[in-house]
This record gives C-alpha cells, sequence and structure tokens, in this order.
C-alpha cells in the first residue's frame, strides 16, 4: 500500500499542477510466477514484478488516458502531459467523468493467501512435475503431455480520483492446468483441463489431473451420428461456453450500441423459468471478485435474469450516466498498459438441483455435448451459431458411444429457452460459469 500510494502522491501533485478538471489514477504492482514441465523436467520458468500507474484526464469534457511502467518522475511527467494531449483532442461529451467515493467497501475474504509468498520456488516446481506424473499414471493409454503449467501472482490494486475516492485492495491467484494425449488403434484425443483457487492449497491435482484424462480417453473410438433433432445435455463448459457468448448482450454498451440481442427486453420472459443468470462480483473464489471495479465503485452481486425473466443490465460510470443508470461496478481493467472498459466479473446460471447424471435419465435417443469448437464464430448480436461439437449418444438414458465430427446449431434466446433441466454441477471456465443444462430438442448435423 505505502509504495502504491507514493506512486499515486507523486502523479498527484503533478497533475494538481496543471489545474485539470478531473483526474483518476490508478497505481498497481504484482509478483507474478509461470511454471511449464514436459517429460518430466521443467521446461519454462517465468518470474516478473510489473509496477505501473496510469491516469485518466479530464479537460473540459474531453477525457484522456495514459500510462507508464517507468516510474521515475520525467517519466511520470511525460505521462502525464500525454494524458493532457489526449484530453484536448478529444470531441467534448459531457457523461465523462468519475465516479464519487464509495460510503465502504464490501468485505472480500479469501481474496488474499498471505502463506502464498512462503511457499519456495522449488515446491512449486515440483508441483507442476507432480501433475505431469498424475495424469499420465491414469490410464496406460495416455501417451504424452502436451503441455502442464502452473503460475500464481500476488497483486495490489489503488485506486484515486479528484472527488476524493480511494480504493485499494490485495489478492493472491493461483492455478494449473494439463493437456494431454490418448492413443489407441491408431486414433489419438486430446483432452484438457485447469484449476484456480486464491489460496496455494486450494489447487486440487489430483482431481484436475483426473478430469483431463477421462477428457481424452472417452472420446477415444468415437465416430458421427446421423443428422437427427432430438433432446440434448449440454456439460457445464459448454453451456459456460454459450454463456459467454450471450456476455456481451448484458453490458449497457452494447445495448445503446444496438449491439445486443436484449436491448428492449427488460420485463419479458425470453429464457426457460429454470434460467436465473446473476454477475455476481463478490462471489468467493471467483476469478473477478474484488471489493471494487476498475474506477474504484464497489463491486456487487447484479440479478439480470430471473426464471427467464429479463431484469436488467451492467454499467460502469459512463455508460451509467449516459444511460440514466446507476453504476453496477463492471468497469474492468486488465492492468494501466489500456483505460478500463465495461465487463462481466463472475457471470453465472444459478445451478439447480439434480446431478449432471440425473439429466440423462428419461431420454430414449439423444446426446450429451461436453465439446464445441469454433464458438467465437456465434453471433453474439442476432445469437445464431453452428459450430462443431463432440460428446456422447445417448439411449434410453444411458452413454452407448463417443461421438465426434457432429454439428450443432440453433440460436443462443432458443437454447436457453428449451431448457427442461438443470444439473447443479455449477463450475466457472473464466469469468463465465454454468451447471449442465438439458435441451428438450437440438438440432445436430451429423453424417
Amino acid at each position: 500500500m505505502e509504495q502504491l500510494a507514493r506512486y499515486a502522491d507523486a502523479v498527484e501533485a503533478l497533475l494538481k499542477e496543471k489545474g485539470v478538471t478531473g483526474y483518476e489514477i490508478a497505481a498497481v504492482n504484482s509478483r507474478d510466477l509461470s511454471l511449464e514441465a514436459k517429460e518430466g523436467k521443467l521446461d519454462t520458468f517465468r518470474f516478473a514484478e510489473p509496477s505501473g500507474v496510469a491516469v485518466r484526464v479530464l479537460a473540459g469534457e474531453g477525457l484522456g488516458f495514459s500510462f507508464s511502467t517507468a516510474l521515475d518522475r520525467p517519466a511520470l511527467e511525460r505521462m502525464v502531459e500525454g494524458a493532457l494531449v489526449a484530453a484536448r483532442l478529444q470531441s467534448p461529451d459531457p457523461c465523462h467523468g468519475f465516479p464519487a467515493p464509495a460510503a465502504r467497501y464490501p468485505e472480500v475474504p479469501g481474496l488474499l493467501d498471505p502463506h502464498l509468498s512462503a511457499v519456495s520456488e522449488e515446491e512449486k516446481i515440483e508441483r507442476v512435475l507432480e501433475l505431469e506424473r498424475l495424469v499420465l499414471a491414469r490410464d496406460p493409454r495416455l501417451k504424452r503431455v502436451r503441455k502442464c503449467s502452473y503460475s500464481d501472482s500476488r497483486y495490489e490494486t489503488l485506486i484515486r480520483n479528484s472527488h476524493g475516492l480511494e480504493a485499494f485492495y490485495r489478492g493472491t491467484q493461483v492455478s494449473a492446468s494439463v493437456s494431454v494425449i490418448a492413443e489407441e488403434g491408431g486414433a489419438a484425443q486430446m483432452g484438457w483441463d485447469f484449476d484456480y483457487s486464491n489460496r496455494y492449497d486450494g489447487l486440487d491435482l489430483a482431481t484436475l489431473a483426473g478430469r483431463a484424462a477421462r477428457k481424452a480417453t472417452s472420446l477415444l473410438g468415437a465416430g458421427t451420428l446421423p443428422t437427427m433433432r432430438c433432446p440434448a445435455v449440454l456439460d457445464n463448459r459448454v453451456t459456460a461456453d454459450l454463456l459467454d457468448v450471450l456476455s456481451s448482450s448484458f453490458l449497457g454498451e452494447n445495448v445503446h450500441k444496438g449491439k445486443s440481442l436484449l436491448a428492449g427486453r427488460v420485463g419479458e420472459r425470453l429464457l426457460s423459468e429454470r434460467i436465473t443468470i446473476r454477475d455476481d462480483g463478490l462471489r468467493p473464489g471467483g476469478m473477478g471478485t474484488a471489493p471494487c471495479d476498475g474506477e474504484g465503485v464497489p463491486q456487487q452481486n447484479t440479478l439480470l435474469v430471473e426464471q427467464g425473466v429479463m431484469k436488467g443490465f451492467l454499467f460502469d460510470s459512463y455508460w451509467g450516466q449516459r444511460m440514466g443508470a446507476a453504476s453496477t461496478g463492471n468497469s474492468s481493467r486488465g492492468g494501466v498498459t489500456a483505460p478500463p472498459r465495461m465487463g462481466t466479473h463472475n457471470l453465472f446460471i444459478e445451478p439447480g438441483n439434480v446431478t449432471a447424471e440425473e439429466l440423462l435419465a428419461g431420454i430414449g435417443r439423444g446426446v450429451l455435448i461436453t465439446g464445441v469448437m469454433g464458438i467465437h464464430t456465434a453471433n453474439p448480436i442476432s445469437g445464431d451459431f453452428s459450430v462443431g461439437a463432440s460428446g456422447f449418444y445417448l439411449e434410453n438414458g444411458e452413454i452407448v458411444r463417443p461421438v465426434k465430427g457432429i454439428a450443432i446449431a440453433g440460436n443462443l434466446l432458443e437454447i436457453f429457452r428449451g431448457v427442461d433441466q438443470v444439473a447443479g454441477d455449477l463450475r466457472f471456465f473464466g469469468s463465465s460459469g454454468a451447471p449442465s443444462v438439458r435441451l428438450a430438442e437440438l438440432d445436430v448435423s451429423g453424417s
């Protein structure tokens, strides 16, 4: 805190000399470690301790941004001058501004692991090597690991503005991932998985290795299917992928620009009554969890869809001001090298009360989709998509055989409107999370 406050003090003194209309200072530093194992040896070791400062400056109604990773006075002077030049060149906009100080910030327990810094690098190296050993030991058909990684970060963030707002928080992030190749009968399949925690001891390497191994081996011998329209189960990864495409439609900026398929539909039942969607910036253990957003506004748990009914959107300060709404604390800042922008924190579909296996019950002929390819090609404005898929063919509620080389197509709203059951296996994949869901019907293209 003391180091970041000194950086902010130095920049603030320069800004006050310039007599600007308003300003915001963001100072960050972190300690980042990244390791990769290959064939029983350490293959990659990366360590960095980056620090930096960014400013947004109001000159009249023009807003300028600049940053610096050099923290000596000449570098900070150049940064402030660059932001001022940019502000004077911008078109005036009365909605530019900075948020007022918060009365209080929410408590976010578990964001920081105080013991992470005491763990030796040697122990962390052994951990990534152990992950590689664990996944290969799962099944003799697992022949090689493509990538096995471990990373952690300890970070601090300070945000200060000309209205007297000052927000500071620190946290830790620890993650590991592995991708493994299974081979049998001349065929090969890859399985990938990851784990994430705020705590060093929060990673479960054995479970991670088991998930990746099962994904690789379970698809060996996969074939195609005839084209059919049938009931389908989407596992939590696939459901989260679809929600991630829909996520941009919840952002106020896209609503205003006509880039949201949800615009103007608050109060309508758009999805299945079994679907409730929230963006919870305070969710324990979430990758987007923090006491405040990229502007220093307190993060919150925002209800977006309740039992299929559209309830509202997400806003930062600018788009809230422009659209006559309060900020929901959804400004995101990915470091100091770019200005904050709108984004989700921990967007998720609320889980149901049945197991993922119970979703299969009652399906006479159908599919369980466990992977999609090309989801980035889905149209976030219309909601239409057609993507490659893999998974399993089902008969009488049981898995019969693995399938690949198929495609699924539809519309995001129609897909989520067709959900007739939701499992309790909520899992996050980045900033979006979902449980497995069952659809009454899905178009599946095969041979």
